[in-house]
């Protein structure tokens, strides 16, 4: 029986739940079958090819999902869990075009009323003065941002982009849950269940005839780009992310990557003179030269400016909220707009619609009583006596984990205590959908799941466009990352343009050059570092293994040298966590809480390209795919050695090379390319120091210097040059000096210069090159015969060189990140400077 069927089938029953209420507020919408078991108009074109997917095909097409995620790397920071895979359930929210057409008209209006009411907060206070909006309401609000309130600099249009949650009641009729307007999220995350979902139903996807969404940022960069100050011949335009462990840091992420502008942190930017400004490397020795015109901001408005809003905030910008006052930056949206995040307002809209736009308000807020007024304060501890369940009670401001867990007597004793601060609301029975969650994989069957829809409007020259589509979150799957839908809006006539866009107007702009933070290239250098550090732990790993594995030979007195050595090596990189050497294989790949492991290689890896995800193709993520996927065999497996897992895990890496040989030739490679090389070096000299400071005779030393090679993937090379005479002065010669050897440290520091001298800091003489110079001519000058010659079975000389160079290896990477990356001291509190510190500043 086919899915769809079997939950029609499943919906006629008087004892399913959700349909006949039990508990659940009564009975719900169905977003896909009528009241009469019939599909609704949305489905009805798209059964030929839904209403025969089975739950064996739907089954197949959640585990591709979950691949397709895996590879792009989306992810959802939970507070608590830390980062969790995105979930995308298989079975689209499907809406049809005249359901969409009453709700656009109805999301354009709330847009445009609730960018009126923002700008008579901070202007005018109209509603204030006549009582409209009690002033509690207002002021009692964390949200409210006094220090931009009553200014002539404040923006007549503040609100750029919006966000509105949407639920259904038992009749289909949508009711706003909430409104987001101060950081709005989710955009990325629904381009991406596009992506995602086109991909695993190509055939449904087509046929549907639905709206495509990226016309839509092309309308959101547009407007962000008109969003700059006036008179600004070519705007620049930022995305401020609070970092790496931001929620939505993914979300983030995407949407300045597919807009084209970057991604900055408040330790990227800097105000000097009223403007605000890109910080440079060296800064404050060097001023900055890129001004900012256009912030679209991720970061809470409390935490923008440790000036004048929350001291000691280390994700804001000093000095920012004056620049905004003088009209220097745009901020998208402006710093005053979470006071609109506030279900206190909900009561109010319908007179306040009236008062601003002389119209009566089409899309209606879930019913809400503020308990500020006796009327309402009376209906909400009522209800709250008679019917806890009926009833929802929210602060104005605050987390809803605050009220969660306490009676009904507990929340009264709240509300009485403060009654300004608390809403009540009728808790809405949300419609319904099929889901494919954990409760239909465990029965094989699609369950009905509880829907709300997050829908998005951006100013688009003088109007509202809402997007066409948006994010479907089934309420009653939310654990660590919110289980979502894809939202597929069908066309009237397969003639209508893509969300109503007939074409884009093109911008007249100058060419950008994009420019890095310090704090963006340095990411890069330490990504290349990670890089080559994951790559030749595995190398090592493998050829350690592979010579275990050769039982025979292991147990013979060269066999046994060559692996003794080879682990030593290793232990030089990882120190010793077991004895067993299975287990301390699979430790040295799958441990990441082990330093210099393959695992925490990539994990540093992982969070260093997260910074700088605006600058990577989605083939990044595919790679890591490949090595998440390896690793979870490994850890799978109960084979003692697992050679081949750990070299997909090789290939994944390598895959991430190629992805970086097809980056742009700017600071960030040539940065990343730097950290390649210069870790390259270090491990070549650890590998050596390891393996070939001690001579215990020509068999044996054969047998160890081959180890060496096959590990720094020089053996064939070797063949070639030397013709299988294996001695320490040729393998010495090939893996120090030879400059035609990419695996050799000439090589790698010949590499290094060329990548250093591109780097906007270097000017020939500066001290990394200096130090760089000093190296390339020690290595260049020494002498291979006389390093290798053995005294009483050591090789002193070069013992000495090697660790010689290692420690200038180090000294050049701490002189790089000096020059290069630091950009001034780190912001303090001025509470905490004494009073002769504050002196001296001014």
């Amino acid at each position: 029986m086919s899915l769809l069927r079997d939950y029609a089938a499943r919906l006629a029953q008087p004892t399913l739940p959700l349909a006949a209420g039990e508990g659940n507020g009564g009975a719900r919408f169905d977003e896909v079958v009528g009241p009469d078991g019939a599909l609704r108009p949305a489905w009805k074109g798209m059964a030929a090819i839904a209403v025969d997917l089975t739950a064996a095909e739907i089954e197949r097409i959640d585990g591709e999902i979950t691949t397709l995620l895996a590879d792009d790397g989306v992810t959802y920071g939970n507070p608590e869990s830390g980062s969790q895979p995105w979930r995308l359930d298989p079975m689209p929210l499907v809406l049809d075009a005249a359901t969409w057409a009453r709700l656009e008209v109805g999301l354009a209006q709330r847009a445009e009323l609730l960018n009126a009411l923002l700008a008579d907060i901070y202007g005018e206070q109209r509603l204030l003065a006549e009582g409209v909006v009690p002033a509690a309401v207002v002021f009692g609000h964390a949200g409210y941002t006094r220090p931009v309130a009553r200014t002539t600099g404040f923006d007549a249009h503040p609100l750029i982009l919006s966000s509105t949650d949407l639920g259904r009641d038992a009749a289909g009729e949508w009711h706003v849950l909430t409104d987001r307007v101060q950081a709005p999220s989710g955009l990325g995350y629904a381009m991406e269940n596009r992506r995602v979902l086109s991909r695993v139903l190509p055939e449904l996807y087509e046929e549907a005839g639905l709206h495509r969404m990226e016309p839509y940022f092309s309308a959101l960069r547009s407007a962000l780009l008109q969003a700059a100050p006036a008179e600004t011949a070519d705007p620049r335009v930022v995305v401020l992310s609070p970092g790496t462990h931001s929620e939505t840091a993914y979300d983030q992420a995407f949407i300045a990557n597919i807009l084209g502008f970057p991604l900055v942190q408040g330790e990227d930017l800097v105000v000097r003179d009223g403007w605000v400004w890109m910080k440079p490397a060296g800064f404050p020795q060097h001023q900055p030269h890129e001004r900012v015109d256009v912030i679209l901001r991720r970061v809470d408005a409390e935490w923008c400016d440790p000036l004048e809003l929350r001291a000691g905030s280390q994700l804001g910008v000093a000095g920012l909220t004056e620049a905004v006052r003088r009209g220097r930056v745009r901020l998208v949206n402006g710093l005053g707009a979470g006071v609109l995040e506030n279900p206190g307002l909900m009561p109010f809209m319908p007179a306040v619609c009236e008062r601003l736009l002389g119209e009566q308000l089409r899309l209606p807020s879930v019913p809400t009583r503020w308990c500020g007024d006796p009327d309402g304060l009376r209906g909400v501890l009522d209800a709250l006596a008679a019917d806890p369940a009926s009833v929802i009670v929210r602060q104005i401001d605050g987390r809803a984990a605050d009220l969660a867990g306490l009676s009904a007597e507990q929340l009264s004793a709240r509300i009485l205590a403060a009654p300004h601060r608390f809403v009540g609301q009728e808790r809405l029975p949300l419609s319904q959908a099929p889901s494919w969650g954990d409760a239909g994989r465990a029965a094989g069957a699609a369950k009905p799941g509880q829907v709300m829809l997050r829908a998005f409007t951006v100013r688009d020259g003088a109007i509202y466009r809402p997007l066409v589509g948006g994010l479907a979150t089934l309420v009653d799957e939310r654990t660590a990352a919110p289980s979502t839908k894809d939202v597929w809006v069908l066309k009237a006539a397969l003639a209508d343009p893509d969300q109503g866009i007939v074409e884009a107007v093109p911008l007249p702009l100058a060419r950008a050059v994009p420019v890095l933070s310090p704090r963006a290239v340095e990411d890069m250098f330490w990504s290349g570092r990670y890089t080559e550090r994951a790559e030749d732990l595995v190398r090592l790993v493998i050829t350690a293994s592979a010579y275990a594995e050769q039982l025979d030979y292991a147990s013979t007195s060269q066999g046994g040298a060559a692996l003794r050595a080879l682990i030593g090596a290793l232990q030089r990189l990882c120190g010793t966590r077991w004895l067993d050497p299975d287990l301390e294989q699979r430790s040295l790949l799958l441990d990441a809480d082990r330093a210099g492991s393959a695992a925490h290689s990539l994990a540093r890896l992982r969070d260093a390209l997260e910074g700088v995800r605006d600058q990577l193709s989605g083939d990044t993520w595919r790679a890591f795919g490949s090595t998440d996927r390896a690793m979870k065999a490994l850890r799978a497996s109960r084979r003692p050695q697992n050679a081949e897992s750990a070299s997909r895990m090789l290939g994944g890496i390598l895959g991430l090379q190629g992805v970086f040989a097809n980056m742009m030739r700017d600071d960030g490679w040539h940065a990343l390319e730097a950290g390649r090389y210069l870790e390259r070096s270090l491990q070549v000299c650890t590998l050596l120091a390891a393996t070939t400071t001690l001579s215990l005779g020509a068999g044996v030393d054969r047998a160890v210097l081959g180890g060496v090679l096959m590990a720094a993937e020089s053996s064939v090379t070797h063949r070639r040059r030397f013709r299988g005479s294996v001695r320490a002065v040729d393998v010495l010669e090939l893996l120090v000096a030879d400059a035609d050897n990419p695996r050799s440290i000439a090589f790698s520091l010949a590499r290094l210069r060329y990548h250093l001298s591109k780097l906007a800091g270097s000017t020939g003489s500066t001290r990394p090159e200096r130090l760089l110079e000093h190296l390339e001519d020690a290595v260049e000058s020494a002498d291979m015969a006389a390093l290798s010659a053995p005294v009483d079975g050591h090789r002193p000389r070069l013992e000495e060189f090697l660790a010689d160079t290692h420690a200038q290896l180090h000294i050049l990477g701490d002189a790089i990140v000096h020059l290069h990356f630091e950009s001034g001291p780190l912001p303090q509190p001025i509470s905490s400077l004494s009073l002769i510190e504050l002196a001296q500043a001014t």
